[in-house]
């Protein structure tokens, strides 16, 4: 297994080369900046442990006020290397998010390194926006998501925008910036 403080590295090297070096996310700057984001990784290997991990992390995210603790990243090294488990795992965390009465106060993204869009070829490089170095669900306040939404000039040209910058960047590219897991 990969060290904690490996995983931590790789995520916040990722964090700051790609999401916010390339602009994938424009709402991400600001939290990285006031260190509001929290980086956990998981020790579980299976989905059960998993989701109560996630859980924990949930609970921990809700009692810390939004300008403690904004955003929480909680890392898979282990576990979740198939990506359609991962998926799965992911609607597992979006139910157990609505279940505990917390729909519309926290969203679930995820990332992952084999991340591939319906109806686009693994190696196509758009895939990459959605990828990271270690499979992470990304916990969002909503609130916080709505008022840098509201903010921003035109949030639906993000997705546009993101692509144009991979498609530009290319594979080389992205290879460049040393946002894969460590050795």
């Amino acid at each position: 297994m990969t060290a904690p403080s490996c995983v931590v590295a790789d995520t916040r090297r990722w964090l700051e080369r790609a999401v916010v070096g390339l602009n994938l996310c424009p709402f991400a700057k600001a939290v990285l900046a006031k260190q509001q984001v929290h980086i956990a990784v998981c020790a579980a290997a299976d989905a059960a442990a998993i989701l109560r991990e996630f859980e924990r992390e949930l609970h921990e995210l809700l009692a810390l006020d939004a300008t403690e603790r904004d955003t929480t990243l909680l890392a898979i090294p282990q576990g979740m290397d198939d990506f359609l488990s991962f998926h799965e795992l992911t609607a597992q965390a979006e139910r157990l998010v609505r279940k505990r009465g917390f729909e519309g106060v926290v969203q679930v993204a995820s990332f992952h390194p084999r991340f591939v869009f319906a109806g686009t070829d693994e190696d196509d490089i758009t895939n990459f926006t959605n990828r990271a170095p270690w499979p992470t669900l990304h916990l969002l306040r909503e609130e916080s998501m709505d008022r840098a939404v509201a903010a921003f000039p035109d949030p639906a040209a993000i997705y546009e925008t993101n692509m144009d910058t991979l498609q530009a960047l290319g594979r080389k590219g992205w290879d460049a910036l040393g946002v894969g897991p460590s050795p």
